[in-house]
């Protein structure tokens, strides 16, 4: 019996040493590279594919960034000059008006009522003084004949000038009422677009509401308020006495899309000291509508040109001695270079040492490039399309 259990004890460890040595077997085989799969890195003598990009020499545009606010030239709450019952309201919500059109009706009854009161008491005393002159008159021919003392005349010459005194009093007053009875119709100051209003027909209007009819703001020109840092003011001040009326783009929160294009407009006279910073206004056209009042924009400021030579900013590593690009030479093979950089503008920068026009910096596949690492041009673009 010892010997069939030692012989059944021999073939199960030998089964269980045939299974460890197959398992093996196929780890070995799953894991192990085939075919040249494995990383391109440890292989010698590799390619590496590289998108590159030409250095090119062309006109760098000086922009200054900032965020600003859409602005309106005129922002008036429209209110009544005089109390009384609101008739009629003659606008829409949201709607464009121009400068004088009629906004809003005022009931005019009632100043109707005080413009034909002062117009009766000016006829009156108009009477009265007509009646004073004539009998002025009487009183100058009748003292030369000495029917009259001069203390009579000098009293007719009072009376009249005192009447003369109500007539131009009564005319202002009959100019007072006529004013009182245009203020019932309320009118746009400005041309612009209303907002929401603040009060519905039949509400008794009081020229002391603070609150008004409505708003109008003008959106046709406009206007953006903005602010750059102090460093940036002798460069600002140059471009400006050379240019007055420099170029200014407003783009969008993402700044994808330009919103409008205008010109600066006007500079603060004095550098916020709690901020450090310069306050400027662009004027826009703003024909489409395109900003509007209170809005957050991205603005750009253009200084002017100058001539650099430009590259991709992709092409840019930064190290601890400095930036430095790649490049391709002519035997198709990778080089670093150290590169002195200057003024940036959207997706380009300009170098001002370190590389030539012409050369071909790589800006997609840079990862493990290395001096005479050799590579293969996939796509070729020229500096200018790099920031498209």
């Amino acid at each position: 019996m010892s010997v069939a259990k030692n012989s059944r004890f021999r073939r199960a460890r030998l089964l269980w040493a045939v299974l460890a040595i197959a398992l093996v077997a196929v780890l070995a085989w799953w894991l192990w590279p085939r075919n040249g799969a494995g990383s391109s890195d440890d292989v010698p003598g590799k390619t590496v594919p590289v998108r590159v990009a030409r250095a090119s020499a062309e006109p760098l545009v000086l922009r200054l960034k900032a965020v600003g606010t859409v602005t309106p030239l005129h922002s008036v709450v429209v209110r009544s000059r005089v109390d009384g019952e609101l008739l009629r309201l003659h606008f829409q919500e949201g709607q464009q008006v121009k400068a004088g059109d009629l906004l809003a009706q005022i009931d005019p009854r009632p100043y109707e009522v005080k413009l034909a009161q002062a117009r009766g008491t000016q006829q009156q005393n108009l009477a009265e003084l007509e009646n004073a002159e004539r009998q002025l008159q009487r009183y100058r021919e009748l003292q030369k004949q000495n029917y009259v003392s001069g203390q009579e005349l000098s009293d007719q010459q009072s009376k009249v000038r005192q009447l003369q005194g109500r007539r131009l009093s009564d005319q202002a007053s009959v100019d007072e009422a006529r004013l009182q009875l245009q203020y019932t119709r309320i009118t746009a100051p400005v041309s612009g677009r209303v907002g929401l209003r603040r009060l519905d027909v039949g509400n008794l209007v009081r020229a002391s509401d603070a609150e008004g009819l409505v708003t109008l703001a003008q959106t046709a020109p406009i206007s953006v308020l903005f602010t750059v840092p102090e460093p940036e003011l002798p460069a600002l001040l140059d471009a400006v006495q050379a240019q007055p009326a420099l170029a200014v783009e407003t783009w969008d929160r993402e700044e994808r899309r330009q919103l409008a294009r205008g010109s600066l407009s006007s500079v603060d006279n004095r550098i916020d000291t709690t901020t450090g910073t310069l306050k400027l206004r662009a004027h826009f056209a703003n024909h489409d509508l395109a900003l509007f009042p209170n809005q957050f924009v991205n603005v750009r400021l253009q200084l002017g040109e100058q001539p650099a030579l430009l590259i991709p900013d992709a092409a840019v590593q930064f190290g601890s001695q400095g930036n430095y690009v790649h490049i391709v030479d002519k035997d198709s093979k990778a080089q670093r270079r150290t590169v002195v950089l200057g003024p940036a503008d959207d997706g380009r920068v300009a170098v001002r040492s370190g590389l030539a026009a012409g050369d071909k910096v790589v800006i997609e596949g840079i990862d493990g490039l290395e001096d005479g690492t050799a590579v293969e041009i996939i796509t070729e673009e020229v500096a200018t399309k790099a920031g498209a």
